[in-house]
């Protein structure tokens, strides 16, 4: 079971990457981005466990109909990343490399109460389960759109 498990069907692809310059900020996309041990370079993330956030694209609809909304765009969920062909839950635990950077996806990341104000009534439950993973930051580097997400093969 554990061997399925570590199974990915191929690399995922960054599809947007947003930028929070500060606390309450509209979000900042960006085509490509610095990333140290504290994130994004320009973002306010203060590094640890979720000094990165990602989000799968195949979720955005999901989250939008559970919501009662026609879209939702990445922006309002305030995520880093938006990733898409690739189960990121699938990643918990385990490093991922995109671009120059590799990553530690640390664990699930989990709605606000901001979801109310961007989603509306409901819009905190609508992306519970469906909020993305948070990373830690393990090699510094460059990552561009369109940058592949691949997983690092298991030490076990």
């Amino acid at each position: 079971m554990q061997e399925m498990m570590a199974r990915v069907a191929g690399p995922g692809v960054v599809e947007w990457i947003g930028l929070r310059p500060a606390r309450r900020a509209a979000m900042d996309a960006v085509e490509r981005v610095q990333v140290d041990e504290t994130g994004l370079v320009g973002d306010r993330s203060g590094g640890g466990k979720r000094a990165v956030t990602l989000i799968q694209a195949e979720h955005l609809p999901v989250i939008a109909a559970l919501a009662r909304r026609d879209v939702v765009t990445p922006e309002m969920l305030r995520r880093n990343f938006v990733v898409s062909g690739i189960n990121l839950l699938a990643l918990k635990g385990r490093q991922v490399r995109i671009g120059d950077v590799v990553l530690e996806v640390t664990g699930p990341c989990h709605p606000c109460s901001r979801m109310e104000e961007e989603l509306g009534y409901g819009g905190y439950s609508a992306v519970r389960g469906h909020g993305g993973m948070c990373a830690r930051v393990v090699e510094d580097g460059e990552i561009f759109l369109n940058s592949p997400l691949t997983v690092s093969p298991s030490a076990d």
